[in-house]
């Protein structure tokens, strides 16, 4: 297959007309339109306006689709014990892969084509089915909680220790090496030291297993840990193991100059979350200032409930501006830097070689855009565009592992309409259970 069009191979090359030419999973060729055509004659011919590397959610909740809108204007731990943790206890296997499935929908329509997925306690394995069934690439996790955590998310430590390696050795390289595997605590809070310490045992029996957990995202949060050890939320993430080049710390909003210094000095991963920390007033992270230590930051949508969507070019255009604002700095995140934590930031913290750029003999994970729209004209500056002016349904073509995903604004590999019927079904009981238990506080 050859795709054409403005081709934006990464946040420094651009070619105005340009070309990328598929085989099988990989990129054979990037270049400009007229020389590809004449190499290679006879390819299928797809153009788009612009071109660009898949885009990666460096921390999301595919399982919170159905709690969109649920939890409205609350604070952090209010909204996460009084709303979302009840909504995913409450889930049926069935129920969760529907929830997944809807999730990863609304990626690959908006351009995501690689995931790191906290998912949730139980059926966990539905998830991984469903991320198999759409094609989307991902690292997924079974949630760790045993402590502070409501009926039916509560587990014993060695228990939910046991049923993640259980998952590991049954999904880790799954689906072509599209899926792998991250052991995955829900946060400091509701994990006591043994399962956090065992979270780092398991992560280092198997190769490519990483780690990814919530890390200082909230004031209460900080305290709370403090409380418990003694010690602020990324030094005792430290001092049990939970830092390296194998940990994806999401949203990292309140940290010390000590705690940058040893995210810096251990090469953690980072997950910048804006639109989520706005809406629930968790703070700003100090993403300016993690950048120019050289630590390495992904951006992500997090879940539905606490952003309302999974469009990626909304969280590149917020995170931009949040950081300017903060900073009162219009120089500070410009186009570039968001694009590159959508992309090869996102793919080294998700742990891919050869993904996040369009580049020969990288995967064939490739996004196509339609700018024929007022919102895109005049289109001065391609990669200005992407970040500042365009939309997840400006999306018309998803491709990962060179396997075509949608095409011409159409889901190709599952049933959409099938999946929102259901979900919508879903949610109506869900409404139902919801009013019960308000009914039932006291």
């Amino acid at each position: 297959m050859l795709l054409s069009g403005t081709v934006i191979a990464d946040a420094d090359t651009v070619i105005e007309n340009g070309a990328v030419v598929v085989d099988g999973s990989r990129i054979a060729a990037v270049g400009p339109y007229d020389e590809l055509r004449d190499r290679y004659p006879d390819r299928e011919e797809q153009s788009y306006g612009i071109l660009l590397p898949g885009l990666v959610g460096g921390h999301l909740h595919s399982v919170q689709s159905l709690g969109r809108g649920i939890a409205d204007d609350s604070e952090l731990l209010e909204w996460l014990f009084e709303y979302v943790l009840p909504m995913e206890a409450s889930l049926s296997a069935e129920e969760m892969e529907i929830a997944a499935k809807l999730g990863y929908l609304e990626m690959i329509e908006s351009g995501t084509t690689t995931c790191i997925d906290h998912l949730s306690v139980n059926h966990a394995e539905r998830a991984f089915e469903a991320a198999g069934e759409i094609g989307i690439r991902g690292v997924l996790g079974k949630v760790l909680m045993d402590q502070r955590s409501p009926d039916g998310l509560l587990e014993d430590t060695d228990e939910a220790l046991a049923e993640s390696r259980r998952l590991i050795e049954e999904y880790h390289g799954a689906f072509d090496d599209r899926i792998r595997y991250a052991v995955t605590p829900r946060f400091a809070v509701s994990c006591s030291e043994a399962c956090l310490r065992g979270a780092r045992d398991l992560a280092d029996e198997y190769e490519g297993v990483r780690i990814h957990t919530h890390a200082s995202e909230n004031r209460g949060e900080i305290e709370t840990v403090e409380e418990d050890t003694g010690m602020r939320n990324i030094h005792w993430l430290d001092e049990v193991g939970l830092t390296g080049d194998d940990v994806v710390l999401a949203h990292c909003v309140w940290t010390s100059e000590s705690e940058r210094e040893l995210l810096a000095e251990t090469g953690t991963h980072v997950t910048y979350c804006p639109s989520s920390n706005m809406k629930l007033a968790s703070g700003i992270a100090p993403i300016t200032d993690y950048l120019e230590r050289g630590i390495n930051v992904a951006i992500g949508n997090d879940g539905p409930p606490c952003n309302n969507t999974l469009d990626p070019f909304t969280e590149m255009r917020q995170g931009s501006l949040l950081q300017k604002v903060d900073g009162l700095d219009p120089v500070a995140a410009p186009a570039a830097a968001l694009f590159e934590m959508a992309t090869i930031n996102g793919a080294k913290a998700a742990g891919f070689d050869r993904l996040g750029a369009l580049r020969e003999g990288w995967r064939a994970d490739i996004v196509g855009l339609d700018t024929d729209l007022t919102r895109a004209t005049p289109l001065h500056d391609p990669l200005s565009h992407l970040v500042f002016g365009a939309h997840g349904d400006d999306v018309a073509f998803t491709m990962v592992d060179g396997e075509v995903l949608l095409e011409e604004g159409t889901v190709t590999v599952v049933d959409a309409d099938e999946i929102r019927r259901r979900a919508t079904e879903i949610d109506l009981s869900l409404a139902e259970h919801r009013e019960d238990a308000t009914d039932a506080r006291p």
